[in-house]
């Protein structure tokens, strides 16, 4: 069965930094390609970022140069790196792996920026 935990949520002022994990289970990850994904109240989950299990990544536009996609194939964990957060960003971040028809999903972290 597998399992993804995000962790690593939080307040933090505009301007300030946030790392986000999630930890799976029940996978060899090296395998897979994982993404992070982000909604915030009343918008459809969206697409922040992504890497392929080669190592590969691409970013939404609206995150590019702020954050960084990478993972630790050894920790089986998947990171998220935020800088220079804005207000636009607050959501609840959920990271996914796609090992079959249905995608997994984790049960999300939540991003506040306020000052």
């Amino acid at each position: 069965q597998v399992q993804l935990v995000e962790s690593g949520g939080g307040l933090v002022q505009p301007g300030g930094s946030l790392r986000l994990s999630c930890a799976a289970s029940g996978i060899i990850f090296s395998r897979y390609g994982m993404g992070w994904y982000r909604q915030a109240p009343g918008k459809q989950r969206e697409l922040v970022a992504a890497i392929a299990s080669g190592g590969s990544t691409n970013y939404a536009d609206s995150v590019k140069g702020r954050f960084t996609v990478s993972r630790d194939n050894a920790k089986n964990t998947l990171y998220l790196q935020m800088n220079s957060l804005k207000s636009e960003d607050p959501a609840v971040y959920y990271c996914q792996v796609r090992t079959g028809i249905v995608p997994t999903w984790g049960q999300g972290t939540q991003v506040t920026v306020s000052s």
